[in-house]
């Protein structure tokens, strides 16, 4: 059974939250998101507060009631005050660039990588080794940060690579040289 789910969702005063022919939009400050909502869970919208309820009483239900719960709350969140990734880079030599609508990374290459922006969501670098990226789609902006991690891996002998602002590098020891 889901506690998640049935967590009321309350809406900012700055918000609107559509909800027509299983689909679900949040209109906000900051922009509009769209998600479909599966057949098995509904929703209903009253006294700016969303309730997710359930069609069936089975497990998988249960679990799409959290997982519609999650995506809503999150939406809700990202039209209001958005959400925000930082990305350190650690190497020397290493460093970030923005120039128009790509960023340019070294990162101990032999080339640059140039890596592109995508759609709703802005990157901004700070002293060449900090990568902040901002914007209202959580997933999109999860799976952006997560696409400029696997470009250079933080490895465990040294820390180099780009790893998460919050993210911690456990290092091991090298060899030792025994005679």
């Amino acid at each position: 059974m889901s506690r998640v789910g049935k967590k009321p969702i309350p809406i900012p005063d700055n918000t609107k939250v559509l909800y027509e022919d299983r689909v679900i939009t949040v209109q906000g400050e900051k922009g509009t998101l769209t998600q479909s909502v599966h057949p098995s869970v509904d929703l209903k919208i009253e006294d700016r507060v969303v309730n997710i309820i359930i069609n069936k009483d089975d497990r998988p239900t249960h679990a799409l009631q959290g997982l519609t719960r999650s995506l809503i709350a999150n939406m809700i969140t990202g039209v209001s005050s958005g959400f925000e990734r930082v990305l350190e880079i650690n190497g020397i030599g290493y460093r970030a660039e923005v120039s128009g609508n790509t960023v340019v990374f070294h990162l101990g290459y032999s080339h640059p990588i140039n890596f592109g922006i995508p759609e709703g969501v802005s990157i901004t670098v700070d002293k060449n080794n900090v990568v902040r990226l901002t914007g209202i789609d959580k997933e999109k902006l999860g799976h952006t940060a997560a696409s400029i991690r696997r470009l250079r891996p933080p490895e465990p002998y040294k820390g180099k690579g780009i790893k998460y602002a919050e993210e911690y590098i456990q290092r091991k020891a090298g060899k030792t040289g025994t005679k």
